[in-house]
């Protein structure tokens, strides 16, 4: 009689290429829409708090003082020379540039702006201070000297000047910019010598609005597309292990198992060892902030927080706590992390959220800003935070460890010296993260359970996670 052949084992098969592919670019995208946010969203809070009433970008007001006979500019080097071979490139419609001047005494002032080449053969023979280097914060101006003698004649006499403007009092120079090399000049418009002026400069440009709507527009659209790409792609990563309902009392369960014999040394390195998960859990941080806001408005309107957003967002905080496991937040096991946003039964450090079929349309309106106050202070004692203060200085600002910092030093410190890790502390340390990650869940929208005020201590929950049969 011929025996039952045993059943085969199912072949585990890797992610699908198409869906690292997804990921990765979801991720390029992403930082590509973050560089447009940035850019874009300076030139809004530019156009809309730092123009004047005509529109100008303008400096401060500082003074420029020399005992010569002229303050000249470097030159200005706008690309191609008018009526060269390549041709010229018109600025004109991009910026014009405003100069405002205005002499402290009664003596009238000239501004001029002209090519580089005729101010250089007009003041050659003349003495005059070129600028040379400007400092904002404090101020200081350091100027290059080039000796000389007089004008031979008044500044405003001179052909060669594409824009000037002079007199007495507040003299005003407006100029749309071109292409070539330029120089500005600033004399007394009698041709004396020591010249003492106030002087500021503005750019306007009708196309800053129009490029930071752009930009802003591009940074949602691609900040979208990213996000949707990213998740599609990431939860399919990493070998599917069969879906995990805990058993345990809270919708957040955390267990973290310290290794018997850790290395006493290796926590020194685990740090760079580690930067290749820190530069993933950045990007996949990005996209767990705008997973959520996505969540945001499903639950809003349907009181849901769909599944495939949930998984992935609940996947970032599994990479996470064991990226923190392995390093920072416990210093619990030697073994290195894998990359997966999946669960991994066998490894030490463990995540899980109960998945809710229905969530509160009116809670997710209150609960990050206003209902999570008390837990955020906890939080900042736990973790640590920044502290500032006004001194005759101005503003400082510190920062440093919290209370779990400061355990997991003291548990190294010891391991370093002992070969153990304290016990106690390992406990402590565990309940300490459990507190933080119910509260990131409850923030996150992932959950209507208010993380408890009360520190279960202890490597698993009250009730472990269910570990699934294979």
């Amino acid at each position: 009689m011929t025996e039952p052949a045993a059943a085969t084992p199912p072949t585990r098969h890797g992610p699908p290429v198409g869906r690292i592919v997804l990921t990765v670019v979801g991720a390029l995208i992403i930082v590509i829409s973050l560089a447009l946010g940035a850019v874009g969203g300076f030139l809004t809070w530019a156009y809309a708090t730092q123009r004047d009433s005509e529109g100008f970008f303008t400096t401060s007001t500082e003074h420029f003082e020399t005992a010569t006979y002229a303050i000249t500019s470097e030159n200005i080097d706008l690309g191609v020379e008018p009526g060269s071979d390549n041709g010229r490139v018109d600025f004109g419609n991009l910026a014009t540039v405003r100069f405002q001047v205005a002499s402290r005494g009664s003596t009238p002032v000239f501004i001029g702006i002209a090519h580089a080449t005729d101010v250089d053969q007009y003041l050659a023979p003349v003495a005059h201070d070129e600028i040379d280097h400007v400092r904002f914060d404090p101020f200081r101006v350091t100027y290059r000297l080039q000796p000389g003698g007089s004008p031979s004649g008044l500044p405003s006499l001179q052909h060669f000047w594409v824009a000037s403007a002079h007199g007495v009092g507040l003299q005003q120079l407006e100029w749309k910019v071109q292409s070539g090399r330029w120089a500005v000049v600033v004399m007394n418009a009698d041709a004396s010598r020591g010249v003492g002026v106030d002087a500021s400069v503005g750019v306007k440009s009708d196309w800053v609005l129009p490029v930071a709507i752009g930009l802003m527009t591009g940074f949602v659209l691609l900040l979208v597309l990213g996000a949707v790409l990213l998740v599609l792609g990431a939860i399919g990563l990493g070998q599917r292990i069969p879906e995990v309902e805990h058993a345990g009392p809270h919708s957040v369960a955390i267990e973290g198992h310290f290794d018997p014999q850790l290395s006493r040394w290796l926590w020194l390195v685990k740090a760079i060892l580690l930067i290749p998960h820190f530069i993933v859990l950045v990007v996949l941080w990005l996209a767990f902030f705008v997973v959520s806001i996505i969540a945001f408005f499903a639950i809003l309107f349907t009181g849901r927080y769909p599944r495939a957003l949930f998984e992935f967002n609940a996947g970032v905080l599994r990479w996470t706590w064991r990226v923190g496991f392995y390093s920072f937040g416990a210093f619990g096991t030697d073994r290195y992390p894998p990359f997966t946003l999946n669960d991994v039964p066998d490894y030490p450090a463990r995540l899980e959220i109960r998945y809710p079929e229905r969530l509160s349309r009116g809670l997710v309106l209150v609960k990050w800003w206003l209902l999570a106050i008390p837990q955020y202070i906890v939080v900042g004692i736990i973790n640590g935070g920044a502290a500032f203060g006004t001194t005759h200085g101005g503003t400082r600002y510190a920062t440093g460890p919290g209370l779990l910092g400061w355990l997991v030093f003291v548990a190294v410190i010891a391991l370093l010296f002992v070969g153990r890790y304290p016990r106690g502390i390992a406990n402590l340390v565990v309940g300490l993260n459990r507190w933080v990650f119910r509260v990131i869940a409850y923030v996150a929208l992932m959950t209507d359970e208010y993380p408890p005020f009360r520190l279960d201590q202890g490597e698993t929950e009250p009730a472990p996670i269910a570990h699934s049969g294979t």
